[in-house]
C-alpha cells in the first residue's frame, strides 16, 4: 500500500522503490516464513504461480528460496518501473492537452481582441469628404 501510494503521488525514484519492495518482502518472511512468502507471492501474482511442494523446507532449498526471492525482487522492480513510465506518460500526455488548451484560448484571446480593434479603427477613421477640385481659371485650349 505504501508503496502504490508513493507512485500515485508521483514518486519515481528508483532506489526507493527498491527499498519499498525490499522491506515488503523482509517483512513478509518475517511475518509468516518461507512458505508464507510463497503464498503471498502466488497470492499477489498469479504468473508467478509455480508448484510448491507441501513438505516444509530442508537445508537444500535454501539457495533456491533465495534465487527465488531474487528473482521476485527483479520482477517487482520492474512492475514499479513500468507503473512509473505509465504514471510519467500520462501526465505528460495530460500537460500536453492542458498546454494544447491553454493555446487554444490564447489564440481565441488574440483573434477577440483583433476583431476588436478593427472595430475601433473602423469607428475612429475620419470620414474624408470627396475631393473637391477648384473652378478652372481659363477656358480649356482646343486641340
Amino acid at each position: 500500500a505504501l508503496r502504490l501510494a508513493y507512485l500515485r503521488s508521483g514518486g519515481h525514484d528508483p532506489s526507493i522503490l527498491e527499498q519499498l519492495l525490499h522491506v515488503q518482502l523482509e517483512a513478509t518472511v518475517l511475518e509468516e516464513g518461507p512458505a508464507g512468502l510463497r503464498r503471498a507471492r502466488q497470492a499477489q501474482s498469479p504468473r508467478l504461480r509455480r508448484s510448491v511442494p507441501a513438505e516444509p523446507p530442508s537445508h537444500g532449498t535454501h539457495a533456491l528460496d533465495a534465487a527465488l526471492l531474487a528473482v521476485e525482487l527483479e520482477n517487482r522492480r520492474l512492475e514499479d518501473e513500468l507503473l512509473a513510465l505509465k504514471v510519467r506518460r500520462e501526465r505528460r500526455a495530460d500537460a500536453g492537452s492542458q498546454a494544447a488548451q491553454r493555446h487554444a484560448e490564447g489564440v481565441a484571446r488574440l483573434q477577440a481582441e483583433v476583431a476588436m480593434l478593427r472595430c475601433h479603427a473602423e469607428q475612429t477613421r475620419p470620414r474624408l469628404h470627396p475631393p473637391v477640385f477648384p473652378r478652372p481659371i481659363a477656358p480649356t485650349l482646343p486641340p
